[in-house]
């Protein structure tokens, strides 16, 4: 679903698909930037095919953290550039800042503990998400000191929504972020895709919006 949506955003946008890579494919069409939304497995394999041909990356696909130590050095023997993220949404990576600055203001408020739940469709396989993940990550390397506990739901179509809560003894604060359907994704992919190209190394949807 993603796969189409970002190449009818592509056309709306003025950009040329070059192709597809379906499974099985012997041949790889021309183009400068590569976008893959499919599944783990898919990217362990195609990701440093693609680089070892000199396509830049975007990669929106989740559930293959283990392999990137691998995928991090085939890149950057190839020379390419890649943008890599759970999540493409504007919306979501400013939410991430938001949440590590709201981290570190808790971190010393000893009697908040903090808890992150997330809600995909039903057809969404890893769980939690790796947004959840990456959020959760956020907020420990922000000085969170406390456990975060994390819960997910798969239900329905739902699009995608996180909530980041700290909770004392009277009162909650709560954060959150909802998708209202899946152009968000695809219009930051696309962004990624045209800042990514000429350029080498590895790279988020931070360096693509310039948050630091």
């Amino acid at each position: 679903k993603m796969g189409r949506l970002v190449e009818e955003m592509a056309v709306a946008r003025h950009h040329t698909v070059a192709g597809h890579i379906d499974a099985g494919d012997d041949t790889w069409p021309a183009a400068d930037v590569a976008i893959d939304f499919s599944t783990a497995d898919s990217v362990i394999a195609n990701a440093p095919a693609l680089a070892r041909r000199g396509l830049n990356l975007v990669i929106g696909t989740t559930g293959w953290s283990a392999h990137e130590p691998a995928l991090r050095q085939v890149v950057a023997e190839a020379g390419v550039g890649i943008v890599v993220a759970p999540n493409f949404s504007t919306g979501v990576v400013l939410f991430e800042a938001i949440v590590a600055q709201a981290a570190r203001l808790f971190a010393p408020q000893e009697e908040f503990g903090a808890f992150l739940h997330e809600a995909h469709h039903a057809a969404k396989k890893d769980a939690p998400s790796g947004t959840a993940i990456l959020i959760k990550r956020t907020m420990e390397e922000s000085g969170f000191p406390r456990p975060i506990d994390v819960s997910s739901t798969r239900a329905g179509f739902i699009p995608g929504t996180h909530h980041v809560g700290f909770d004392g003894p009277a009162e909650t604060v709560t954060l959150s972020h909802a998708a209202r359907d899946r152009t968000a994704f695809a219009r930051g992919a696309l962004t990624a895709a045209k800042w990514i190209h000429g350029k080498q190394g590895w790279y988020t949807m931070k360096d693509v919006l310039g948050i630091t």
